[in-house]
């Protein structure tokens, strides 16, 4: 292959125009997988490192390490940089909802330390994150209600969503602010998104987006869900981010550990699937401003082990030694 053809082939220069293409890191990769996120990506995300347990573990005590080490790894490289994430009802350490007294903290109270938490995070970075996943995963996936149980909402009640978009505009006006959740795709669940975000727009709360993770598989979901689902959150006139890209190469309920290397078949199928999601990104590219995958290479991913231990998974368009993959060859090719 020429060197121009391997310039053109670069991830952030086939989309250039499009979307933006991101990857999440973590202290990890951002050392092992490092040129790879350097030639082929233009944003990065923490994968957890930004999250509310590992930001303030206790009242008071910010450990801003890892997180600045992936800012100053984006600086260096000219990469920008997703924000992720600020209220979430997991990975949320247990004193944010206590009274320090062995009570359950009121709603002034609590809501006073999200501002807190926000004011700090997103003004520490005030400028230099591009957009926020503000408030993450708080939709019901079944039921009649909209929201899940929580205590964000059992205490502060449902308008926490609200403040906390509030909270993030005025940390950082510039900032674009997202609601982001997973099985985005699903009816269901879609249609319950779009209920929380169409109420959030009727009030005036400053959002800007909506985040699809689109933790994906070899089989689900069906890629008319997936456009009836962009087509639905467009129709609300904000911006779209794929926020978590992964396409895993086992059905939800596939419980198998005899795999060692994914077959031929699973990857073909794999380069097919991608090819369908990003001939979507690319017809829907007026709405979709950022592509994020939730690692860079099949050498570390969160699915390795989860759901199912001891089971390694293959989701991404590198290999675990970096190199392309069908699905890579796939996706550039259009």
């Amino acid at each position: 292959m020429s060197q121009s053809v391997q310039e053109l082939a670069k991830l952030k220069n086939v989309f250039q125009g499009q979307f933006l293409v991101g990857a999440a890191v973590n202290p990890r990769t951002l050392v092992d997988q490092r040129d790879l996120l350097r030639e082929h990506f233009n944003s990065v995300t923490a994968e957890n490192e930004m999250k509310f347990e590992r930001l303030q573990p206790e009242e008071g005590r910010y450990t801003f390490e890892h997180a600045d080490r992936m800012m100053d790894f984006a600086k260096e490289y000219g990469i920008g940089v997703r924000g992720h994430t600020l209220v979430w009802h997991n990975q949320t350490p247990a004193w944010v909802f206590e009274d320090g007294s062995g009570g359950t903290i009121d709603r002034e109270g609590l809501l006073a330390r999200m501002k807190s938490h926000i004011d700090t995070v997103v003004g520490r970075y005030k400028g230099e994150i591009y957009a926020w996943d503000v408030v993450n995963e708080a939709v019901a996936d079944s039921g009649p209600e909209v929201l899940r149980e929580s205590p964000w909402l059992s205490i502060a009640g449902e308008d926490f969503i609200a403040r906390a978009f509030e909270y993030a505009h005025a940390a950082d006006p510039g900032a674009l602010l997202f609601y982001n959740d997973y099985n985005e795709s699903v009816p269901e669940k879609r249609e319950k998104i779009y209920t929380l975000v169409k109420s959030l727009l009727d009030r005036d709360v400053p959002i800007h987006g909506v985040g699809l993770q689109a933790h994906w598989s070899l089989f689900h979901p069906d890629t008319d869900d997936i456009r009836r689902a962009i087509e639905r959150y467009a129709s609300l006139g904000l911006k779209l981010h794929i926020t978590e890209l992964d396409v895993s190469v086992f059905a939800h309920d596939d419980k198998r550990t005899d795999l060692k290397e994914p077959s031929a078949e699973m990857m073909e199928r794999q380069a097919e699937r991608y090819g369908e999601f990003f001939g979507l990104f690319r017809e829907y590219s007026e709405y979709i401003t950022s592509v994020t995958f939730w690692g860079a290479a099949d050498d570390y991913t969160w699915l390795d082990y989860f759901p199912v231990r001891s089971r390694k998974n293959w989701p991404f368009l590198f290999d675990a030694a970096h190199q392309p993959k069908p699905s890579f060859w796939k996706v550039v090719q259009g």
